[in-house]
């Protein structure tokens, strides 16, 4: 009979790890799977070359795996690229230039969106993309900034069929937004999507960065999204790992117990803020009813960032996710940035992710544990 609590995954090219309780999320031995340097070798450009890869939005496409990844030019601005992969693991075939930069009049625009106020929010670069299949095309939130006014940021929203061209709406809200991922389909006749609002005080942990709030809407491409007042969760209590910062991160994964929503969340420490990332659960049919573990699946470590030594570092202390991919077994692949500087893959399993969300919970607003330690 299979332990519960253990599972052993086979991915890649006959690779095998181990996942339990102990190690929810398995690290691939060759990360990570993307650097700058790779994407060096194949930008070309000049004002292309970049400093970081990481940060990248997955989907599976046919039998393949589709990544958008968020890199720092050399000038500071970030971008979108693209790549592919057989196996969602190793072998990425990269697109040979951006896909996704600030607008321009010569993007394409929806009819109903305001051109100008586009190009202007994405002045100071597009930032971690989050994808999700709806209908028979790809919706794309990503993090817009204004290259005026510091650390203005709004989420907008771009469709795509084929990863090479898009399609732009604008803000999703007309409001300082940091992270936005869209459930893949209808609950209950609405489209709903997890909002965690961009604070305007100085610090950058703590007040708004300690919620994540429900948005919810009749068109997920309209600029109308309704959103509630009161948190579907919130930190800012405790001793915990997520104490004074949470965000959606993966979109979530539609599973038989519930959507699994993989997060992250912040401790502000004497020496900087480290992410870690973090699961819940929410029902399948009242995303609002949510188990949430008090155990992060995966804290940042010195394998998260293997670089050479001349290579730039960005953010020490930082794993953050924006995608991940389930397979039919159950297995889940993260795609995850290091140190905000090259991109990672983890693998885990559905089942270790379900007895943490059930068996070590905490309130999903006061944070109080659900279990005796």
């Amino acid at each position: 009979m299979k332990n519960r609590y253990s599972h052993k995954i086979k991915f890649g090219s006959g690779e095998t790890c181990e996942v339990d309780l102990s190690k929810p999320v398995a690290r691939f031995s060759k990360n990570p799977i993307i650097s700058a340097a790779d994407i060096n070798t194949v930008w070309k450009d000049p004002a292309h070359k970049v400093v970081t890869v990481h940060n990248a939005g997955a989907i599976q496409v046919g039998q393949g795996t589709i990544l958008l990844f968020r890199s720092h030019l050399r000038c500071g601005i970030s971008v979108l690229g693209l790549a592919k992969s057989k196996n969602g693991i190793d072998s990425w075939t990269l697109y040979d230039k951006p896909v996704l930069r600030p607008a321009t009049v010569n993007d394409e625009f929806s009819d109903l969106s305001n051109r100008n106020q586009i190009i202007t929010n994405e002045s100071g670069g597009v930032e971690d993309p989050r994808i999700v299949r709806i209908d028979d095309e790809y919706a794309i939130t990503y993090s817009a900034y204004h290259s005026e006014f510091k650390d203005r940021v709004r989420v907008h929203l771009a469709t795509t069929k084929d990863f090479i061209t898009y399609r732009r709406f604008g803000p999703m809200l007309d409001c300082d937004m940091r992270n936005v991922v869209i459930f893949p389909e209808t609950i209950n006749k609405m489209y709903m999507a997890l909002f965690r609002p961009n604070d305007q005080s100085a610090d950058v942990t703590g007040g708004r960065y300690t919620e994540i709030l429900q948005g919810i809407s009749e068109n997920w491409k309209s600029s109308n999204w309704k959103l509630e007042n009161e948190p579907l969760m919130k930190t800012g209590h405790g001793p915990s790992a997520f104490s004074d910062k949470i965000g959606p991160g993966a979109p979530p994964l539609k599973t038989r117990k519930g959507w699994i929503h993989i997060f992250h969340g912040v401790r502000k420490t004497m020496d900087g803020n480290p992410y870690v990332l973090g699961v819940a659960l929410h029902d399948l049919h009242n995303p609002t009813r949510i188990k949430m573990s008090s155990i992060p699946i995966l804290f940042p470590s010195s394998a998260d960032c293997r670089v050479k030594d001349d290579a730039y570092i960005h953010v020490p202390n930082v794993v953050f996710t924006c995608g991940a991919i389930r397979r039919d077994d159950g297995a889940i692949f993260i795609y995850y940035g290091g140190n905000d500087t090259v991109l990672n893959v983890g693998i885990t399993h559905e089942n270790i992710l379900f007895d943490l969300c059930e068996n070590f919970g905490q309130n999903p607003l006061t944070g109080k544990l659900y279990y005796e330690i």
